[in-house]
């Protein structure tokens, strides 16, 4: 393990929720918990058996940390080991803290080059790179990304770097859309009262014809419904937004024209990926941020998150240095 004094950490929709209502599905808010997931830091001590990291090197930190080598860890998916440790998920404590302790295998050396606060941005970051693999994204391919909050950016980002000819994003915020252009997307629509058919005839003739690809990122029941009907025959759905346990799709339609569709729990093996990407330049992570707080106004910088203002909102840990 290594202890961290902590830099950097971008506050998530998931911890606005556990604050908010105590739960997310069946992850329940039993005893106090601390908050934070998407982080970055400076390590001050390691353990005796840590050789790849040292005092004073700067760090971002993966926070699902497998407990058991079970299946998932030996087939390279340890993301869906049920024995998962994970920051701020019930009853694991996130780092948003000065002070943070860590499995050294999950924290990865930033180049010179990456700032602390791209460090932290490779959580979210994690989101896209693992969608769009999942979905297959390709040279050439046409992608349909549905929501532009933070987590619809970072495909439409991430898709654009694998070589998307066209990403098209729909939301209702026109503020949103703007961001969307702003990292890469080509199409932008912004929907108000369009039945779901509508939204994915919109899609299609943007484009010029169906996306073989659709990334679902609200988790809005009738916007699952459009990534459906918008979906090319053949195509791929991934599901990355998580609303009620129970949706009503139109599942025949997209049984008989052959559409799969795949789901996402968050990521696995991407950290080294996008400090790669950061690291060469490849992709620009920091539009995304458009809010930054001292530790001590935490409070502040989750209100301002709560009522959807700005995309990422950033905290800053150490009060001796407020740099990205």
């Amino acid at each position: 393990e290594v202890l961290l004094r902590m830099h950097s950490v971008g506050i998530c929709g998931s911890d606005v929720h556990y604050w908010q209502h105590g739960r997310i599905g069946d992850f329940v808010v039993k005893d106090p918990m601390v908050l934070g997931h998407e982080a970055s830091g400076t390590v001050i001590k390691v353990g005796s058996g840590v050789t790849h990291l040292k005092p004073g090197d700067r760090v971002a930190i993966e926070p699902g940390v497998p407990r058991e080598m079970d299946e998932f860890c030996k087939t390279g998916r340890y993301n869906l080991s049920p024995t998962i440790f994970f920051c701020a998920t019930p009853p694991d404590d996130g780092n948003l803290c000065r002070y943070y302790k860590h499995s050294a295998s999950y924290c990865y050396k930033l180049p010179d080059n990456v700032t602390f606060e791209e460090g932290a941005l490779i959580e979210p970051l994690s989101v896209g790179i693992h969608a769009c693999k999942r979905a297959g994204v390709t040279l050439g391919s046409k992608v349909f990304v549905s929501g532009s909050g933070p987590i619809g950016l970072v495909n439409v980002i991430v898709a654009k770097m694998m070589g998307a000819a066209a990403v098209v994003v729909t939301d209702l915020s026109a503020s949103r859309l703007q961001k969307a252009k702003e990292v890469g997307a080509d199409f932008t629509i912004q929907v108000k009262n369009e039945t779901p058919q509508e939204v994915a005839s919109k899609v299609e003739s943007v484009l010029g014809s169906m996306p073989e690809i659709t990334v679902e990122c609200t988790g809005v029941q009738t916007c699952i419904q459009a990534g459906i009907y918008a979906t090319r025959s053949g195509g791929t759905l991934v599901l990355v937004g998580l609303g009620p346990e129970m949706v009503t799709v139109p599942i025949v339609n997209a049984a008989v024209r052959e559409v799969d569709i795949r789901g996402i729990f968050r990521y696995c093996n991407t950290w080294p990926v996008a400090i790669a990407l950061l690291a060469s330049k490849r992709i620009n992570v920091k539009p995304l941020v458009t809010h930054r707080f001292p530790l001590e106004k935490a409070l502040e910088a989750f209100e301002t998150t709560k009522r959807g203002e700005g995309v990422k909102v950033m905290l800053k840990c150490d009060p001796t240095d407020l740099s990205p």
